[in-house]
């Protein structure tokens, strides 16, 4: 087992069942996600009904994370999506996704986000049916000071936090619904636990993040496992080598935050992505080979994925 998390992380309070930590994880599968169905639309309904996503990510060195998100949100069938990203990528993104309304922030001199670009989003806090923030950030300290100006902002609304913005755990626990999409790495920077210890060990390690942070733990990796702050975990075990992929961890980001705008609880909301995610790998491994399929093409397998599952016969017990 490795080592508790370190001290200076404040527990969060207990959310229900005390026993769960003992209980071994579900199994993720199509059965589950028949079960956590999206909201049912009326015939005559439109975009409005369907939820808007504000995606808040990207930086000079890294615009690509935010269109990469972005695509794949619109892609769980959302909406409305609204972009917010630093000045010198918003109009590239304006273009890039030209379904999208484009909001330009002040930029950091690094080139990411600047906290007072906060102003320019605000009034979008009573609109957002759901938030992403953290793809493609870059300058951790700015990202955190961002974020933490963010938080009581939106805290309406739930919030996917990846990349740097997840450095925003260490101060607190979380008061408002909130995801977190770890990989390996990012945990052990977020912990200060030894990568090698998550990776041996990381059901264990994403359940006490997420009781101590008060937050759902995506702990991503070859099995991926999501975590309640109550001890309550499900495991998908499907997938593709070529999900290890620059861009993946964005993908999955905007499905999740699309899947929540569609009106999802968090935890069904995460199953979805995790779930659409990697079956979208195993489809472009079956076309394309294992390895070298791109994160930009994932998005484009998501809508057939989404009605297979939802139109799937359930087998009939003999």
């Amino acid at each position: 087992m490795p080592r508790p998390l370190p001290a200076r992380k404040p527990p969060a309070r207990s959310s229900g069942r005390a026993n769960a930590k003992a209980d071994a994880p579900a199994a993720l599968t199509e059965k589950t996600l028949a079960a956590w169905p999206p909201p049912e639309l009326g015939e005559h309904s439109d975009k409005e009904a369907r939820g808007q996503v504000l995606l808040v990510a990207g930086s000079y060195e890294m615009p690509g994370a935010a269109l990469l998100a972005g695509v794949a949100a619109l892609r769980t069938g959302a909406g409305k999506l609204t972009i917010a990203a630093p000045a010198r990528i918003a109009q590239g993104l304006s273009f890039a996704i030209p379904e999208a309304r484009v909001i330009s922030l002040v930029e950091s001199p690094s080139g990411g986000l600047a906290a007072r670009g906060i102003e320019a989003i605000g009034h979008l806090a009573a609109r957002a049916s759901s938030v992403v923030l953290g793809p493609g950030m870059v300058d951790e300290q700015r990202s955190k000071s961002f974020v933490a100006r963010m938080l009581p902002l939106f805290c309406e609304s739930p919030m996917v936090l990846d990349a740097y913005a997840m450095s925003a755990v260490i101060d607190a626990p979380f008061r408002q619904p909130v995801i977190l999409t770890p990989h390996a790495g990012e945990m052990a920077h977020l912990t200060g636990l030894p990568k090698e210890a998550i990776e041996e060990h990381p059901l264990e390690v994403a359940r006490e993040a997420a009781a101590r942070w008060n937050a759902i733990v995506v702990m991503k990796g070859t099995v991926t496992f999501i975590c309640r702050p109550d001890g309550t975990a499900w495991r998908f075990d499907g997938g593709s080598p070529g999900l290890g992929t620059s861009g993946s961890g964005d993908t999955l980001a905007g499905l999740i935050g699309g899947f929540l705008a569609r009106g999802m609880a968090p935890v069904e909301a995460c199953g979805w992505g995790v779930t659409v995610h990697g079956r979208a790998g195993e489809v472009l491994a079956r076309r394309m080979g294992p390895l070298g399929y791109l994160a930009r093409e994932l998005p484009g397998e998501v809508p057939a994925l989404i009605h297979q599952i939802q139109t799937r016969p359930r087998t009939r017990r003999r």
